[in-house]
C-alpha cells in the first residue's frame, strides 16, 4: 500500500486514539476520483483530506480500531451493507423492494452463513394476509439484480 494512507476517525474526521472505534478512511494517490455516475455518493464518500491539503479521503463505512501493535482490527460495517460473493449489498434496499410487494407489511433482510461457510441473504416477511412466497420471490427477481434477491424468504 505504497500509494495509500489509512486513518481511523470519528464522525468529524478527527483521529481516534488507539483502541477506540471509528471509521476507516483511506487517502493517497491510489484513491479513486469517485463513483461512476453517482455525484451524490461521490460527494458523501470522497471528502477533502484534513491531514494532507489538496488530497481526497475515501470514507469506507468500515468500523475499525487501531491495535497497540499498529494493526487494524476490522469490526464490521457502520451501515447495513454486507458483502456476499464480492458484491456489496445494502440490506435496506432489498427491504424496501420487498415492502413494495402488495400485501407485505414488514420485511427484514439479514445475511446468514450456511454449514459450508458460504454467506447468503435471508428475508423475513410479515403480511396483511397470507402471502405466497413464490409471488414475492418473482416480484423481487423482476426488480432487483440477481445478487440482491434473498436465497430464502420466510
Amino acid at each position: 500500500w505504497l500509494n495509500a494512507r489509512f486513518y481511523i476517525v470519528d464522525s468529524q474526521l478527527n483521529p481516534v486514539p488507539i483502541g477506540v472505534l471509528g471509521e476507516l478512511c483511506i487517502g493517497g494517490i491510489g484513491v479513486a476520483r469517485g463513483y461512476l455516475n453517482r455525484a451524490d455518493l461521490t460527494a458523501e464518500k470522497f471528502v477533502a483530506n484534513p491531514f494532507v491539503p489538496g488530497e481526497r479521503l475515501y470514507r469506507t463505512g468500515d468500523l475499525a480500531r487501531w491495535m497497540p501493535d499498529g494493526n487494524v482490527d476490522f469490526i464490521g460495517r457502520m451501515d447495513y451493507q454486507v458483502k456476499i460473493r464480492g458484491y456489496r449489498i445494502e440490506l435496506g434496499e432489498i427491504e424496501t423492494a420487498i415492502q413494495r410487494v402488495p400485501g407485505v407489511r414488514q420485511a427484514v433482510v439479514i445475511d446468514r452463513t450456511d454449514e459450508r461457510g458460504h454467506k447468503y441473504l435471508c428475508g423475513y416477511i410479515t403480511g396483511e394476509a397470507e402471502l405466497r412466497i413464490e409471488e414475492v420471490q418473482a416480484e423481487l427477481e423482476a426488480g432487483l439484480p440477481a445478487h440482491m434477491v434473498p436465497a430464502r424468504l420466510m
